[in-house]
């Protein structure tokens, strides 16, 4: 297995100057920057027109795969072209309805039995709900019983595994990660109740902001790009993208790369009540990348890029890409939905919410070295009940009663942990 360097890179002195430098550079290297940026255009309003005319049609621009067919290796071409052209799926069925519903009551009486409303001291960052209510609706907690038995799960690894599957893992002569091994990624849960209003989130990607632009490893993810070969250019090739890491001290960093981002549904939920919505356009990447290289930018901007947060999709810059909006389809408690770690995302707004809006945010993350070293400082975190290193230390569940212990781990949650010492990836 490939390895790498595991040392967060520090934000250059002079970002500016490093954006000035990058342009300059890539400018050199593409050659006519608007050709090639016109033809990127071209393919992503051909997509855009696809998504409106399914939308127009009434049909699921969202590709939907029942777990049983996973489960079963039945998964048809189709489908597995859909979730490629798209970067994104539901996955219905993946967890029986009454067993979601049953965790959604055991977090309640597990943050109630632990005085969380008193406990709480308000936001840790800045993707907690704008709500004044005494709790928030990203609810600090990483280990209850239903978070850790959703992700040391068979069904769970299944799925897992499915989707790491769909990237081309061996290439450039490597060996990125292994699909069918996965590693542990504590994050947190939602728990939005009826009633609420609430602005959403905005449109953007996350993975890295700048780095996108200005970090060595990225500049190989996305070689083709600035070679100014948009045809070569593969947003499922894995190649260099375990090699990344973000920059030190970032408030939205993530220490592991996901194949895909994706919660389980923990209550019903109907697609016009505050959802997620995604722009389901894979290479929309590329068009991101070269839209600062166009003359009407600023020479040392990115198109509104900030450092430490995510990258923003905007009317501005973006119009045409967000022209692909859409939302999820309606689901029920114990489907899942897992989209690419390119893919523009956000959360639709909503005013008097009906029903709840819970879930548990669970990725795919594949066993690699950058995600077996965060996997095992995460088993540190979980042994003392402390928040994980990417998340604010709020560590409110270090004293709480009814924590999800080791010694409820079974052989899968041991292994996502890299708890076995023996292990020879352990020993990397």
């Amino acid at each position: 297995m490939n390895t790498t360097n595991l040392t967060q890179p520090k934000l250059p002195n002079d970002i500016p100057g490093a954006i000035r430098a990058m342009k300059q550079e890539w400018r050199q290297s593409i050659g006519d920057v608007q050709a090639v940026f016109d033809e990127i255009t071209d393919f992503i309003a051909r997509e855009i027109e696809d998504i409106e005319q399914a939308k127009a049609n009434g049909e699921s621009v969202w590709p939907v795969i029942d777990y049983q067919d996973i489960a079963a290796g039945s998964v048809s071409p189709a489908q597995i072209d859909a979730i490629h052209r798209r970067g994104c799926a539901v996955v219905k069925g993946h967890f029986a309805r009454d067993t979601a519903l049953a965790w959604d009551r055991s977090l309640v009486e597990y943050v109630e039995r632990n005085d969380f409303d008193n406990q709480y001291r308000g936001p840790g960052d800045n993707f907690f709900g704008t709500l004044t209510a005494s709790r928030p609706e990203i609810y600090p907690i990483y280990w209850s019983a239903p978070q850790m038995e959703a992700r040391q799960s068979d069904r769970m690894a299944s799925v897992q595994s499915f989707l790491n599957q769909l990237w081309k893992f061996e290439s450039a002569g490597k060996v990125w990660f292994d699909p069918d091994k996965n590693c542990l990624y504590p994050d947190r849960v939602r728990r939005r109740p009826p009633g609420t209003t609430s602005n959403g989130l905005g449109a953007h990607t996350d993975s890295g902001a700048l780095e996108r632009w200005l970090l060595p490893a990225y500049n190989q993810v996305f070689r083709h790009l600035i070679a100014g070969n948009f045809d070569a250019y593969d947003p499922w090739d894995a190649a260099y993208r375990t090699d990344v890491h973000e920059y030190e001290g970032g408030t939205t960093l993530c220490s592991a790369f996901r194949t895909f981002q994706g919660w389980t549904a923990l209550s019903d939920m109907q697609r016009d009540q505050g959802v997620l919505f995604t722009v389901p356009i894979p290479a929309a990447m590329a068009y991101i990348l070269l839209r600062p290289l166009l003359n009407d930018v600023a020479e040392d901007d990115l198109c509104g890029v900030t450092p430490r947060l995510v990258l923003p999709i905007d009317e501005k810059w973006h119009s045409l890409l967000l022209r692909g909006k859409t939302l999820i389809p309606d689901v029920q408690a114990g489907d899942s939905i897992w989209w690419h770690s390119d893919l523009i995302h956000g959360v639709e707004g909503v005013t008097n919410q009906q029903g709840w809006g819970n879930v548990m945010y669970i990725p795919a993350t594949p066993a690699c070295e950058k995600n077996i070293h965060y996997a095992a400082s995460c088993a540190s975190r979980f042994e003392r009940g402390e928040s994980p290193d990417d998340f604010p230390s709020e560590h409110y569940e270090v004293e709480w009663r009814g924590r999800f212990t080791s010694r409820q781990l079974n052989t899968r949650g041991r292994q996502s942990l890299f708890l076995d010492v023996s292990s020879p990836e352990r020993q990397q």
